[in-house]
């Protein structure tokens, strides 16, 4: 007798395998009534240890998992112990800490819920574009020191979002989205992706450039692209070198695309502003001189989902798995063929 297939009627076992802390967080007790409605859905906690006996007991009838922060990787071993496997969702953004080669071979589908956590960051993105463009962060600082009121009329003109130039790193999910938000603004927007044409660039809204120009010609050049072997520092001396005095370089990808070492020295120098999202390493180290510089804002990684947020991840997450519960598919798969270019 063969197993049962997604299509009317069929109710896929479910189990989840991430941090229990991060169920807790992402997946509230409505979420959680809305997955059982159409799986069976395992009992609590959720898995993130795959080698226990409780874990292969449930892997072993699992037609679905549903995956979060803190889901180990998902090898030939543990799809041996998980023989019905037909589906992962997973409740983030990137699946390549967990999802394997295994997986594919094994032709098992995979969902994320990249496209509703590149929103917030893109939303981080924007704000960060605005308000260094502005210069309120310096402006802030320095008010509260003089407590007096500036001479407005002394504004220097380099100062404001007015025709302000915006390059963007990479078409990504999230640079596609930043993209897309600056639309309204008065802003001309470069890009940057050597898998984009001339053509695809107008249609998102940019004019597409190679990378040297990206930097030459940006006021702030926004950094969107995954770390992957060939863009490990690919932001390295010469590009950070190239950009205009007092430019602006925001970070929310990784850490290690930027050559954190030349970027420490240009900033320290004065020479231009970073806000920097992601470090490499994650935290700096307590007495790196960035901690200190007056150029460059730090954030602990919280440019993605976070808080209220959760609950979009969880309501893409759910609305794939209904989908594919009744047969319909996926609305956004992750297919193999795309995960290099993915983050």
């Amino acid at each position: 007798m063969t197993d049962p297939t997604p299509g009317p009627g069929f109710r896929p076992r479910a189990v989840l395998a991430m941090s229990p802390d991060v169920a807790s967080a992402v997946l509230d007790g409505e979420s959680l009534a809305r997955l059982a409605a159409v799986c069976d859905l395992a009992p609590h906690p959720a898995l993130e240890d795959l080698t226990t006996p409780r874990a292969r007991t449930l892997l072993a009838g699992a037609d679905l998992l549903v995956t979060g922060w803190g889901c180990p990787p998902l090898d030939a071993d543990v799809l041996r112990a998980a023989p019905r496997l037909r589906a992962v969702v997973h409740t983030a953004g990137s699946v390549r800490g967990h999802v394997t080669d295994a997986c594919w071979e094994r032709g098992v589908e995979v969902s994320s819920a990249a496209a509703a956590n590149a929103l917030p960051v893109a939303e981080y993105t924007l704000a960060m574009i605005l308000l260094t463009g502005k210069r309120v962060l310096e402006a802030a600082r320095d008010y509260r020191v003089s407590r007096t009121r500036p001479d407005w009329l002394r504004t220097p003109r380099s100062v404001g979002n007015h025709r302000r130039t915006v390059g963007i790193l990479s078409a990504s999910l999230i640079g596609r989205r930043v993209i897309d938000l600056l639309r309204p603004h008065d802003v001309e927007v470069l890009l940057y992706d050597p898998w984009v044409t001339d053509d695809a660039a107008r249609e998102l809204g940019a004019s597409r450039v190679e990378l040297p120009e990206l930097f030459r010609r940006s006021d702030t050049v926004s950094v969107h692209t995954p770390l992957l072997p060939e863009t490990r520092g690919l932001v390295g001396r010469e590009l950070i070198g190239s950009m205009r005095p007092d430019a602006v370089l925001i970070n929310t990808a990784r850490g290690a695309v930027v050559d954190q070492e030349a970027l420490t020295d240009a900033a320290l120098a004065g020479r231009i502003r970073a806000v920097l999202d992601v470090t490499d390493p994650e935290v700096l180290p307590p007495d790196h001189p960035l901690w200190q510089c007056g150029n460059v804002l730090l954030t602990p990684h919280l440019a993605g989902s976070q808080g209220n947020e959760w609950r979009r991840l969880a309501d893409l997450a759910l609305g794939e798995i209904e989908r594919w519960a009744r047969g319909d598919g996926f609305l956004h798969p992750v297919r193999r063929e795309r995960l290099a270019f993915l983050a």
